[in-house]
């Protein structure tokens, strides 16, 4: 039988093509049906993350602040950066904790297809399930972290005010960020594995250029700098969404240190990367495990 006549009879009795993109609304809702198993799937792996280690979850705080405590011996104490920010030690851990969330949900993100091959080529499920849970996972992975940051803070002399509820939209409008570079991400390293060794070198990169361990403001008010890299920095990402956690928490990080153009910005890099990433995974669909 030719092969039209073998199509035709295929769409008479409503066959489809297996693995076919559907539409970008019913995608959506295919999604959506699926949120118990990308929360379900979400806690599990971080339940299992540490499940080898003797101190278990508790390295779900403690590398953050160990990692913070090197940052502040070298940047605080060898080059004396504290000198020139109050509350260095609330504005270190801050920064380190809230960078940490970006940058593990986006190596998350590397791995979320390449890493999961046996579960993809088994089933049929939007693959977009893959990296949302693992960003919902950096997301509770977040939230011990923050009780930490709380216990940190409060002994530095931080006092609880109104303005740390405004921590709650500035880490919503990362975890849409973090989610839709993710997608990003996930359907680069489908394709180009290799994107998974290159990312620890471009986060440290990105990492040096958010003033994670030091006040990026300082840095660019002391120096004369190409006005194309000062709009480059100022509106950087994963800086503004540091320094709106910074006003929210830190008392001496005040509204003079937070231009007004950082929450316009933080929001608009969140619907764009949320929105455009997921179109753009979506636009793959069909192609995620069969390389």
């Amino acid at each position: 039988m030719p092969e039209e006549e073998l199509r035709a009879l295929a769409l008479r009795h409503g066959l489809t093509v297996s693995g076919a993109r559907p539409s970008l609304p019913r995608y959506v809702r295919q999604l959506w049906a699926r949120r118990h198993f990308v929360t379900a799937f979400a806690t599990a792996r971080l339940t299992a993350q540490y499940s080898q280690a003797k101190l278990g979850q508790l390295w779900q705080v403690m590398t953050p602040l160990l990692n913070a405590a090197v940052y502040y011996f070298i940047f605080g104490v060898l080059m004396n950066t504290r000198a020139q920010v109050p509350d260095f030690v609330p504005f270190l851990v801050t920064g380190v904790f809230i960078w940490t969330f970006t940058a593990n949900s986006l190596m998350a993100g590397t791995r979320a297809i390449s890493g999961n091959l046996g579960l993809v080529r088994a089933l049929h499920f939007p693959r977009a399930s893959l990296p949302v849970a693992l960003a919902l996972q950096q997301l509770q992975q977040l939230v011990f972290s923050l009780a930490a940051l709380v216990v940190i803070l409060l002994g530095f002399g931080i006092t609880p005010g109104a303005s740390w509820l405004l921590a709650v939209p500035a880490l919503a409008l990362q975890a849409l960020f973090n989610t839709g570079l993710s997608l990003v991400l996930a359907r680069v390293a489908a394709r180009t594995p290799d994107v998974a060794q290159l990312m620890p070198f471009v986060l440290r990169t990105w990492m040096y250029a958010s003033g994670v361990m030091f006040s990026l403001n300082h840095v660019l008010a002391g120096r004369d700098l190409p006005h194309a890299l000062v709009l480059a920095l100022q509106y950087n990402p994963a800086a503004l969404y540091i320094d709106l956690m910074r006003f929210a928490l830190v008392d001496s990080f005040t509204a003079a240190q937070l231009p007004p153009h950082v929450w316009a910005a933080a929001a608009a890099w969140a619907l764009a990367a949320a929105v455009g990433g997921f179109i753009w995974f979506w636009q793959a669909e069909e192609t995620y495990g069969r390389g």
